[in-house]
């Protein structure tokens, strides 16, 4: 595990989108076996399941994904940068951290924790899971893509789904019903206006409209159409919801759906500082320690068929996950 750049090209030569994570996990829980860690692997659903592994405990653990969204892109080194799916979110990320913590363990500080999840890009089942676990680390860093800086926060996020109902009736005599689609269409003209809460640091809360669905055939005046929104909130989820009900009253019904709240997060001198506008997992393993957010690589690469890592950020990310590691044992 000492090349963090060959490392992280074989797990991504491992296609794990979310909920067929089953292989890779197997990958980096053998691996570490081999390495002398203590290796749980806690199931969360047939087949896959989080990796945990530890040494003496009761120090830091590093922490992030192992799935990542489809479709599954191929690995390739390209000149001075690792190109394919996972490159940055987050199987670059895994590889840096169980490279620095080999180092770590290789002279003699063994305070430190390694926990893989499952899930994080569709509704954090494996994070959800991993918080029952008996943790004992006093400080946890969540790795996604910061640009390697630490997060002073991150927004949270709250799935909705909005409905409209319309008439059906003969696209022919168009008069004798009412599209829904049109109706949710004039609905979604205002979502812009909306007065949405604004933080000093985590900046102004969006909304997205992600799906949109609606109609049967083009021949029928659609009776029904639904978007699913994602907000991603900068603070209390209370006036965005009473923002959005006054939207949508007597004209849409909505339906609320998982919710992550927004947070700050520890940071440590030395370290460049920003806000995140995405969410991670970190809200959900409060049993693991005081939460800090850093990573290789950006987001605005993420989730794309162009994602890719910088191989001098990755190798150098090592040595900032070690010294984040003494960093915070040291206090």
């Amino acid at each position: 595990m000492t090349d963090v750049v060959a490392l992280a090209a074989e797990l991504m030569a491992i296609p794990s989108t979310t909920r067929e994570e089953g292989p890779v996990v197997d990958a980096i829980a053998g691996r570490l076996v081999a390495a002398g860690w203590n290796v749980t692997v806690q199931e969360v659903s047939a087949g896959r399941g989080n990796v945990w592994a530890s040494r003496k405990g009761g120090g830091v653990t590093l922490s992030t994904h192992l799935d990542t969204v489809p479709p599954y892109v191929a690995p390739r080194v390209d000149g001075d940068r690792l190109w394919g799916r996972g490159a940055c979110d987050a199987k670059g990320i895994a590889a840096a951290m169980m490279v620095a913590a080999e180092r770590l363990v290789a002279a003699s500080e063994e305070r430190v924790d390694l926990l893989f999840v499952v899930g994080e890009e569709r509704g954090s089942d494996g994070a959800r899971a991993a918080n029952q676990l008996p943790a004992t680390s006093r400080w946890l860093i969540n790795g996604e893509p910061t640009e390697s800086r630490l997060a002073s926060g991150c927004k949270g996020a709250l799935r909705v789904l909005a409905r409209v109902q319309g008439r059906e009736a003969h696209s022919a005599y168009p008069h004798l019903g009412e599209s829904a689609i049109l109706l949710m269409a004039r609905l979604l003209l205002e979502l812009d206006a909306l007065a949405l809460p604004v933080d000093a640091a985590l900046g102004a809360t969006t909304v997205n409209v992600g799906v949109i669905r609606g109609g049967s055939q083009a021949n029928i005046i659609p009776g029904i159409c639904e978007v699913e929104l994602m907000v991603r909130l900068v603070g209390d989820a209370a006036p965005v919801k009473a923002a959005l009900d006054a939207w949508a009253a007597g004209r849409a019904t909505l339906e609320y759906g998982s919710f992550i709240p927004a947070q700050l997060f520890h940071v440590v001198p030395g370290f460049e500082v920003a806000p995140m506008a995405y969410t991670s997992d970190i809200p959900l393993l409060t049993r693991w320690g005081t939460p800090l957010l850093f990573g290789p690589g950006s987001i605005h690469v993420a989730h794309t068929p162009d994602e890719f890592i910088a191989v001098d950020e990755l190798r150098a990310s090592v040595d900032h996950y070690e010294r984040l590691v003494r960093s915070l044992l040291a206090t």
